[in-house]
């Protein structure tokens, strides 16, 4: 059964009468008659009483002239979808994060997308990298937003910031009188540390950091989120380095302080599938970059 049959079988059960609905549908009589025969042999029952005074509706006719009707809206209403989404006014976006993005600009730059994409529904999941890259991959996100950038071939990535790492200490801890810290000073400290299994990347850096001045971290947490490592502590569980974006999760009890010397970075990282270019997070993703960049110039 085709949609074209529908129509031409629409038109006519409105206009009860072969010319005027060839002439509707701008075609000539033949092509309609033998739309309509096609239709009829596709489901198997007569839908029109014709003879040469009148056309009627039978009973299976009226039956599928409201079901027709209903069936060619909704073909309507899902081509106008996708014309939306191709143009990128309307449709669906599955974002993933972890979670520093909260404090690098991404709830800026959704309030803006939103705004002038209204008709577009945005759900959100707050992910490790690697949960992330796995459900990419799944088809279960559009867009992802990561602090790795060891990808599998499938995936294409954008680098959009990379800042240093800073340590966050006790407020009452004896080295936050310390304006400037080197990263040796933290020897014999306990750390809260970012998981391996959360993100190997950002642990092996960590863990690379203390190497290069001469130490192995006293490791006493280890946690899968960057507020979590913020909020242990804020409570006086141990020191952490952490990205410096988190100097924006204002926590009381946790005071930052920025390293003597550059050290390996911390990185974020855009990612999507590979294959035709999704319009919506297309423009998401500009507009992080855009609200980074402007950050990152203030």
């Amino acid at each position: 059964m085709e949609l074209r049959h529908l129509r031409y079988f629409s038109v006519l059960a409105e206009e009860l009468h072969f010319g005027r609905a060839a002439r509707r549908l701008s075609i000539s009589q033949p092509p309609l008659s033998v739309a309509i025969r096609q239709l009829e042999e596709s489901v198997g029952a007569r839908l029109f009483e014709r003879n040469s005074k009148e056309v009627r509706l039978t009973h299976a006719g009226e039956a599928l002239r409201i079901s027709a009707r209903r069936l060619l809206l909704q073909a309507e209403e899902a081509a106008l979808e996708a014309r939306d989404v191709a143009a990128g006014s309307a449709g669906r976006l599955r974002i993933g994060f972890v979670g520093a993005m909260l404090y690098r600009g991404l709830p800026q730059a959704l309030r803006a997308f939103q705004a002038r994409h209204p008709a577009v529904r945005i759900t959100l999941a707050e992910l490790n990298s690697g949960v992330q890259i796995a459900e990419l991959l799944h088809d279960r996100l559009d867009l992802g937003f990561v602090h790795t950038s060891r990808m599998p071939p499938e995936l294409q990535h954008r680098l959009l910031l990379s800042e240093p790492f800073v340590c966050c200490l006790p407020s009452g801890h004896a080295l936050a009188r310390k304006r400037v810290l080197a990263p040796a000073d933290l020897r014999s400290q306990p750390f809260v540390l970012f998981s391996r299994e959360a993100s190997p990347d950002y642990h092996e850096r960590i863990l690379s950091i203390c190497a290069d001045a001469g130490f192995l971290p006293e490791v006493r947490h280890e946690v899968r989120h960057w507020l979590a490592v913020v909020s242990l502590v804020s409570q006086g569980m141990g020191v952490a380095l952490v990205p410096q974006a988190m100097r924006h999760s204002a926590l009381r009890g946790a005071v930052f302080r920025p390293l003597d010397r550059a050290v390996a970075q911390s990185e974020a990282h855009g990612v999507w599938r590979s294959g035709p270019p999704n319009v919506l997070a297309e423009r998401l993703l500009q507009g992080v970059a855009e609200s980074l960049a402007a950050e990152a110039a203030s």
